[in-house]
C-alpha cells in the first residue's frame, strides 16, 4: 500500500506542475484538512483550510500572490496512511517582486483513495520578509 500512496501523491505534485488543480481538489476529502503552519498574519496563504472547497481557496490565495520559479518534490517516504515528501520550491512574491527559495516537508493523510490531511512545514520567516 505504501508504494500506492505515494504513487498518489505524486500524481497530486505532478497535477500541481501542470496547473490543473481542479484535480488536486478532486482528489480532496470532504472532511479534509489542509494546513500551512506558522502566523497567519504573517502571509496570506498561511492558515488552515477545510475541505475541497477550501483547497480551492488555498490555491487561488497562492495564484494571487505568488508565481513559481522552481518547484521540486524530491524524498517520498510513506508510512501506514501518511506520506512525508521533502523538497524545495522557489517563489517571487507579486506585491513586493522579492523572492523566496527554502526546503520544504510535506506531510499527506490519505484515506479510501483520497487526501485527507495535508501539512505543509516551510521557512514561513522568508515569506513574511517578502511580502513587505
Amino acid at each position: 500500500m505504501s508504494e500506492a500512496n505515494i504513487a498518489f501523491v505524486q500524481s497530486l505534485y505532478a497535477a500541481f506542475q501542470r496547473g490543473n488543480i481542479a484535480m488536486i481538489v478532486g482528489a480532496t476529502a470532504a472532511d479534509a484538512v489542509w494546513q500551512i503552519h506558522g502566523r497567519p498574519k504573517d502571509y496570506p496563504a498561511i492558515g488552515t483550510y477545510k475541505g475541497p472547497e477550501g483547497v480551492g481557496k488555498f490555491f487561488a490565495i497562492v495564484a494571487d500572490t505568488e508565481d513559481v520559479t522552481a518547484f521540486a518534490p524530491r524524498e517520498f517516504y510513506a508510512s501506514g496512511d501518511k506520506v512525508f515528501v521533502r523538497g524545495n520550491y522557489a517563489w517571487t512574491i507579486r506585491k513586493t517582486g522579492k523572492p523566496v527559495s527554502c526546503e520544504w516537508l510535506h506531510m499527506m493523510t490519505l484515506r479510501d483513495g483520497k487526501l485527507l490531511g495535508f501539512e505543509e512545514f516551510t521557512d514561513t520567516a522568508q515569506f513574511a520578509d517578502a511580502v513587505r
